[in-house]
């Protein structure tokens, strides 16, 4: 059978790339590019917890070594901390919640408007580092931080707040480096090929598969038997397959600017409202600082609505202010590293499949106000639609899953979406009487909050709770933690080989899982329960299972008594808990899943293309 065609060599078309080979389905990238990226650390993404693990899991690859986890979050007020996290606490035992209290109980286009530090002459500006840090932690003779608290500026502790409190550290890092990494996985990757200077101009599809002609250097014709447009906000396929766009234009625009330097809070992300000194320009109501490894940071400015120009020397003055400000007047060396204006546009498209075309990522949508990720839910299109397509390629094209594509996806975005856009009159529409409403900052401040730490309706990944392919409730469900259609979580599990493993890793291999909860199981070897209680009829109703399925065992899950079942995605989500061993009910929630019973016509297509 022809390869899946992949339009694009972004983060989610690469990711998607890897994704397939995994399930053993070969794919072609089309590179418009010359198959490298250029390193801007004025363009960085913030990888949630999931969409981590995914890239770890398909590049093999320890993200951490090419980004930084934050040591915390704090958001600020004027001169005044409203909310602080601590995500050291939970990085150095993973049993612990990190702290989190209350003070008062950027997807769209990056255009540069200079060339980074060229643009300055790479040079270091400022002196001074201010004994006396402005809202932050201080330091001791060896340096190492103080926390807000003992310095006495951080939050109280009678307004502590557990809200998220398990959720690990957001991880930072340019993007650059991020598709750096997945280049570097499918260089190994024997079912990958990448064109680079190829740049798509036309499609065709036919029933039995789709062609694509590049222009270029390497132009030709490729044969595909499906096509997935990744190739970003003005993709090529979706106006190929006219698609419409419609949407918002720059919700919102920030300057960027990269630079290393250090700050009074080591390895804090920090969002800064309404800060009370003097701006040069255009008054910033809003500036964000997130670090990154060795010392840099991106800090991001928000810009009033309008088309004013950033100029080299107003930037330059904004970071002086902001940096002074933030150290009790005083501008500590820095050196300045790259620049550039990001805008924030908010569109969904139409459709997101025409036949045998499909569209991921910034080519299906474009979001990022209020401090979410476009990326990552580029990046769980990336996954949700990988194993979708694997299925269909192997065994024949299944309508009703291949559409679940787009029903699952557009919803969760278009939830997003509608959410961001609900919230940004509140904090953007400024002055009014909303701002004398008691308690409208701390509001403010937890909206905020849950769209930079990847949480709530703002940020939080979505479930398929309405999915079509969801089972009919059945007598037999249990209640657990995680809702139907929600990703799981990453409990640890014993795998057939007996081997100890997290969940997340058995994710991506185009399996159905099913767990079991088996309280004990962790102390004894396999081998002495395998055989015993209910594991045999257990294991005989997943072998029986319409796809393959493998069964693994846990300890304990989340709000899940003794003998629940687990039916689970390969995708990480959740299809159905069931009590106890209940073998036709396991059957007909694994058959809805895959969008129910193949059809006559994509088993005749399968056995088509094997003979």
């Amino acid at each position: 059978m022809d390869p899946v065609i992949i339009v694009g060599a972004g983060p989610v078309g690469l990711t998607l790339a890897l994704a397939l080979a995994r399930q053993e389905v070969p794919c072609v990238v089309l590179d418009e590019g010359p198959g490298k990226d250029e390193q801007r650390l004025a363009r960085t993404v913030v990888l949630r917890e999931d969409t981590a693990a995914l890239v770890e899991r398909l590049t093999g690859l320890p993200l951490t070594d090419a980004g930084f986890r934050w040591a915390g979050w704090r958001s600020m007020r004027r001169k005044q901390v409203m909310r602080e996290i601590d995500f050291a606490a939970r990085a150095s035992d993973t049993d612990s919640p990190y702290f989190e209290a209350d003070a008062h109980g950027p997807g769209g286009a990056t255009h540069g408007v200079m060339s980074g530090a060229q643009a300055f002459g790479g040079r270091t500006h400022g002196s001074g580092s201010g004994a006396q840090r402005f809202g932050g932690s201080t330091r001791d003779p060896k340096g190492s931080a103080q926390s807000p608290k003992s310095a006495g500026l951080g939050p109280t502790a009678d307004a502590q707040d557990s809200e998220g409190a398990d959720a690990p550290a957001p991880l930072h890092l340019a993007q650059h480096a991020l598709t750096g990494a997945l280049r570097e996985a499918i260089v190994h990757e024997r079912l990958i090929k990448v064109a680079v200077g190829s740049r798509l101009d036309s499609i065709e599809q036919e029933p039995s598969g789709v062609t694509a002609h590049t222009r270029g250097p390497n132009g030709t014709w490729w044969r595909g038997s499906y096509l997935v447009g990744c190739d970003g906000p003005r993709s090529t396929v979706r106006k190929l397959q006219d698609i419409r766009f419609p949407g918002r234009t720059a919700v919102e625009r920030y300057a960027v600017a990269a630079l290393r330097t250090e700050l009074p809070w080591p390895g804090q992300a920090l969002l800064h409202r309404m800060p009370p000194w003097r701006t040069s320009g255009p008054a910033s109501g809003e500036v964000t600082a997130r670090p990154l490894a060795d010392d840099v940071w991106r800090l991001d400015w928000l810009l009033p609505p309008g088309k004013d120009l950033v100029t080299p020397d107003l930037l330059v003055a904004r970071i002086r202010e902001t940096l002074a400000g933030w150290n009790a007047g005083s501008t500590p060396p820095y050196e300045l590293l790259d620049t550039g204006v990001h805008t924030v546009h908010h569109r969904l498209a139409r459709r997101w499949r025409a036949g045998r075309v499909f569209l991921a990522g910034d080519a299906a949508h474009l979001l990022g106000a209020l401090g979410t990720q476009g990326l990552d839910e580029g990046l769980r299109d990336a996954d949700n639609l990988a194993w979708k397509l694997a299925l269909a390629w192997h065994h024949g094209p299944h309508e009703a899953l291949l559409d679940s594509y787009q029903a699952e996806r557009r919803a969760v975005v278009a939830a997003r979406l509608r959410a961001a856009d609900q919230a940004l009159p509140l904090l953007r529409g400024g002055g009014g009487l909303r701002s004398y409403v008691p308690g409208s900052a701390r509001g403010h401040d937890a909206l905020l909050t849950d769209g930079h730490l990847g949480r709530g309706p703002l940020g939080a990944p979505g479930a398929y709770a309405d999915s079509p392919l969801a089972p009919a409730h059945t007598e037999s469900e249990t209640p657990v933690d995680t809702a139907p259609g929600a990703p799981v979580v990453d409990v640890r599990v014993t795998a057939e080989d007996g081997s100890f493993v997290q969940l997340r890793e058995r994710l991506g291999r185009g399996v159905l899982l099913v767990v079991l909860i088996a309280p004990g199981t962790g102390v004894w070897a396999r081998k002495h329960w395998v055989t015993a209680g209910i594991m045999p009829r257990l294991a005989a109703a997943v072998t029986a299972l319409p796809h393959r399925a493998e069964l693994l065992v846990a300890e304990s899950y989340p709000g899940a008594a003794a003998h629940t079942v687990l039916l689970v995605r390969p995708d990480g989500h959740l299809v159905t808990a069931l009590s106890g061993v209940r073998p036709a009910d396991l059957y007909a929630a694994a058959e809805t899943t895959l969008g129910g019973p193949a059809t006559a016509e994509a088993e005749a297509e399968t056995a088509a293309s094997t003979t």
